[in-house]
Order: structure tokens, then C-alpha cells, then sequence
């Protein structure tokens, strides 16, 4: 599977994430009651963020899924862990589908981490996942992250996990 990446625009895309995000599959998201303002409000504050960036993965030019990328010694984990130079945080969510396609999310955390470290100041990807959900977990081992502990969010208990480079490669190539 092939996906590109452009960056999300807050208004005229409020819509599609409004439906994602208010999703009962995306409960991890924590925006189950958000409002279509509440949704543009978000993602107008995270395109107005120098440290946080949100960017639609496209396959034939429409979105399939969501990711997020930020800087964790300024966003989500300040003060949670000691963040080095090249740490990159993320986020993904692909939405709820009547159509499941097999392998389809592992392929999209796939091209959503090859993407990260295209940049190469990149050194290591930081994620920190619910501690309930067992599903992103698996996907994030599959690609490479090694979990280190949790940690106590103010919305959630966390599983702090790193990916390097060498590991993604040496996940996806194995």
C-alpha cells in the first residue's frame, strides 16, 4: 500500500475528523463527545503549534487515516521522561470502516514511521499508548517499539515506548 501525507487543515477538514474521532473504535482518542466546533478548535490549536503537527495519510489522494507528530520535550511528556535531542513524539488513528482490509493498520504505522525518520534529525520515535490498549500495543511492537514503563498522564496511564531507526528497519525487514 502506498499513502502520501499532507498536512491537515483545520476547517475544511473538520468534518472527516469530526466522524473519525467521535467514533466508539476510536475511545483512545478521548474525544467521543467532542462537538464539530470542539474538533476545529483542536486541530486549529495543533496547526497554530510550532511543536505539534497533524497530517492525513492518503491513498488516491483521499484520507485513510491520521497522524500526529510532536515534539515530546514540549508537548504530551514534559516532565514524564527525559526527551533527547532526535526524540520525535506520534499519534495515529485510522477510522472506523464497515470494510476492514486485511493488514491495512499495520501498514499505515508502517508508513507513518518510515515518514518520521525520512527526517533525518530524527533518532527515536516516543509513543505512549493507553496501558488498556492492547491492540496498539502490538502494532507498535510489530514495527519495533520496545515498551519502558508507564507512566501517569493527567488523562490517562500511559505504556512509554521507544522505536530507533535501527529498530524499525530491522522490524519491517526481518
Amino acid at each position: 500500500m502506498t499513502f502520501t501525507f499532507r498536512p491537515v487543515d483545520p476547517l475544511k477538514d473538520a468534518q472527516v475528523l469530526h466522524s473519525w474521532v467521535t467514533h466508539p473504535k476510536a475511545a483512545f482518542w478521548m474525544m467521543q463527545d467532542a462537538r464539530l466546533e470542539d474538533v476545529e478548535r483542536a486541530y486549529m490549536e495543533i496547526a497554530a503549534d510550532e511543536h505539534h503537527h497533524a497530517l492525513f495519510g492518503l491513498r488516491g489522494g483521499e484520507p485513510v487515516f491520521l497522524m500526529e507528530k510532536y515534539d515530546p520535550a514540549h508537548r504530551e511528556l514534559v516532565g514524564l521522561y527525559e526527551a533527547r535531542p532526535g526524540d520525535v513524539g506520534m499519534h495515529f488513528l485510522t477510522p472506523a470502516t464497515d470494510t476492514p482490509e486485511h493488514g491495512f493498520t499495520r501498514a499505515v504505522i508502517t508508513a507513518v514511521m518510515a515518514h518520521l525518520f525520512e527526517d533525518p534529525a530524527v533518532e527515536r520515535v516516543v509513543v505512549e499508548p493507553d496501558v488498556r490498549n492492547t491492540a496498539v500495543h502490538a502494532l507498535n511492537a510489530a514495527v519495533g517499539f520496545v515498551p519502558e514503563r508507564e507512566i501517569d498522564k493527567p488523562e490517562k496511564r500511559a505504556l512509554l515506548s521507544f522505536c530507533t531507526r535501527e529498530q524499525f528497519k530491522k522490524a519491517v525487514t526481518a
